[in-house]
C-alpha cells in the first residue's frame, strides 16, 4: 500500500507546482500592459523554477532501481529581458523621446505555458485517480 500512497504523494507535489505555475502565468497575462509596477517601471514577467527532489525508497530491481522524485518549486524569478519599447508620446509614462516601456510579456508564450501547465495538472489528476482505482482493486482482491 505504501507504493500507492507514494505515487499519490508524487502526483500531489506536481499538482501543487503546476497550480503555482498557472497562477504565475495568469499574473503575467493580467499585467501584460502594466506600465507602472509597485517596484517602479513596467511589470516584469515572472517564471516558476521547479526542481526534482528524491522521494521515498528506490524501486525494485525490475523497475531499473530508479528513485521516485517529487516536484518542488524552488523559486519564482523575474525575467531579465528588457521591456518592450513602443512609441506613444501621448502616454503618461512616455519617456522624453516619446517611448513607453511595456512589460516583457509575450501573450502567445504565456498562453502556451498556461495550456502546458493545465494539461500537466490534468495528467497528474488522472494518475492519482488510477492509483486510487488500483488501491480499490487490491482491496477487493483481499476481501475474497
Amino acid at each position: 500500500m505504501a507504493d500507492f500512497f507514494d505515487s499519490i504523494d508524487v502526483s500531489a507535489s506536481a499538482l501543487s507546482a503546476e497550480r503555482l505555475r498557472m497562477n504565475v502565468t495568469s499574473s503575467n497575462l493580467a499585467n501584460a500592459q502594466t506600465t507602472r509596477a509597485p517596484e517602479g517601471g513596467p511589470y516584469r514577467r515572472k517564471d516558476a523554477v521547479f526542481e526534482a527532489q528524491p522521494f521515498g525508497e528506490v524501486l525494485s530491481a525490475q523497475m531499473g532501481s530508479q528513485p521516485l522524485h517529487k516536484v518542488n518549486v524552488v523559486d519564482v524569478v523575474l525575467d531579465e529581458k528588457a521591456p518592450r519599447m513602443v512609441h506613444n508620446p501621448q502616454h503618461p509614462d512616455a519617456n522624453p523621446d516619446g517611448y513607453v516601456a511595456y512589460p516583457n510579456v509575450n501573450t502567445m508564450e504565456e498562453m502556451v505555458n498556461l495550456i502546458t501547465a493545465s494539461r500537466t495538472y490534468e495528467a497528474n489528476v488522472t494518475a492519482i485517480q488510477a492509483a486510487k482505482s488500483m488501491m480499490n482493486k487490491a482491496l477487493e482482491i483481499g476481501r475474497r
